[in-house]
């Protein structure tokens, strides 16, 4: 995670937008008062985070998570390979 003062985040967004996108980097913005700091994330990751702060916080799936992991290490899963779909 890299820091970078606002003027220089500003001057360059558009090398910093494509460094966050590329690398799913995350850079926070500073300002000179650390509570109006802000944090730059990907589209893609903060929809993943999105996803996953939902789903930590859904009761049922994250039940029938745990009774997948259960059964998956009691020896009751099965491993199938993935089929690669051409998307032509």
């Amino acid at each position: 995670m890299e820091a970078v003062a606002y003027s220089n985040f500003r001057a360059n967004l558009k090398s910093y937008m494509k460094k966050v996108n590329d690398d799913s980097d995350v850079i926070i913005v500073t300002n000179k008062k650390p509570e109006e700091n802000v944090v730059v994330l990907s589209k893609i990751d903060y929809d993943n985070l999105i996803e996953n702060n939902y789903i930590l916080n859904n009761q049922y799936l994250m039940e029938k998570i745990q009774r997948a992991d259960k059964q998956f290490n009691a020896g009751k899963g099965i491993i199938r390979d993935l089929i690669e779909v051409d998307d032509d």
